[in-house]
């Protein structure tokens, strides 16, 4: 970076330049874990460089997906804990891709903040480093914007995107869904990053202390069992998709059961799932019971304990979940496919 960028205008408006090159120099180290063989320089260019490895492939797709953390960024920074957020933010797009049987290759973040204070957005990347790590994904570039008299000098939010890349004729097709084939629940570390804004209502976290609820929550508060970072699927999936032929798999985000299950069926069949066999974590009864909400509401907002499904051949299901349980997944069988129309039957 130059030593001769600066503009004492600019930062009489509200915008450090400086502070902008600092960030970047202090989240280099956080950088540097994610490398792979496909990085093609270094952070800080006008666009991230990634060379494509396409040994094998008879017709090579590149699959995109962006999100964000949703008001989950509340909670980090009324907490001031910054260093777990970004793995949600990579979490959320490289567990949509790999619903699509891709491989991340790359992810880039954006950080838009109401000041530029160089240690924490280097604490916020290093949670993006960490998210990458664990999913194979390479942090080849981002943005850092710094918003003056747009939002509060404390706040910022956190987005991202990712590439990955399948092989065309390897990419998951729920046409092949049919009645017989079992559903695999990979479980969830908690909330993950959806539901937020009902949450945040339900324990009045702006007005009430976030230190509550240890007994009914196995020992950790409020606010650190929300603040769990998202679960990151990639790996553990992969390893199956490389022995096991896996009809269809949902994320299950905002929308819980009810709005993306079905997104992995067509529309000759449905998923019957007992709500009894159902893992809920403590968190999703606690809210339940706090907020007096509905059931239905529940599955219809929340993963509920269940944080990605996997729809199988009946044949294959015990070694889908012992493929999941030897990568740290405690995968089981919670629901079957039958005739139908494309919905969710839970009883």
């Amino acid at each position: 970076m130059s030593n001769n960028s600066f503009s004492e205008s600019y930062k009489a408006a509200g915008v450090d330049v400086t502070a902008g090159y600092k960030a970047v120099e202090l989240m280099k180290k956080h950088i540097a874990r994610t490398r792979n063989e496909g990085c093609l320089d270094d952070v800080g260019g006008f666009g991230g460089c990634f060379g494509l490895n396409l040994t094998g492939m008879e017709e090579p797709v590149l699959v995109s997906g962006t999100d964000g953390c949703g008001t989950k960024v509340k909670l980090a920074i009324m907490l001031d804990k910054h260093d777990t957020i970004g793995i949600d933010a990579v979490a959320m797009c490289v567990n949509d891709i790999i619903c699509c049987g891709a491989k991340p290759l790359f992810f880039l973040d954006y950080i838009a903040c109401g000041k530029n204070i160089p240690e924490k957005i280097a604490t916020i990347v290093s949670g993006v480093a960490e998210g990458c790590v664990q999913s194979g994904a390479a942090l080849i570039g981002g943005e850092t914007a710094e918003h003056p008299g747009m939002m509060p000098i404390d706040d910022y939010d956190l987005a991202g995107f990712s590439v990955g890349i399948v092989d065309k004729k390897r990419i998951l097709n729920n046409d092949n869904v049919k009645p017989g084939d079992v559903i695999v629940a990979l479980p969830s570390s908690g909330v993950h990053s959806n539901g937020f804004s009902l949450v945040r209502k339900v324990f009045d976290i702006e007005n009430k202390p976030l230190d509550r609820f240890a007994d009914e929550l196995g020992g950790k508060t409020l606010g650190e069992t929300l603040l769990t970072p998202t679960k990151l699927y990639v790996k553990p999936v992969l390893a199956v998709l490389n022995e096991v032929n896996v009809k269809s798999i949902s994320h299950i985000t905002g929308g819980g059961f009810y709005e993306n299950i079905p997104r992995a069926l067509n529309d000759n069949v449905k998923a019957v799932i007992k709500k009894e066999d159902v893992k809920v974590l403590p968190i999703f009864n606690l809210i339940q019971k706090e907020g007096n909400i509905p059931e239905r509401d529940m599955y219809n907002t929340f993963n509920m304990g269940v944080g990605m499904m996997m729809i199988v051949s009946a044949e294959d299901a015990d070694k889908t979940i012992e493929i999941l349980k030897a990568n740290d997944v405690d995968a089981y069988l919670v629901g079957k496919i039958e005739a139908g129309n494309k919905e969710v039957e839970l009883w």
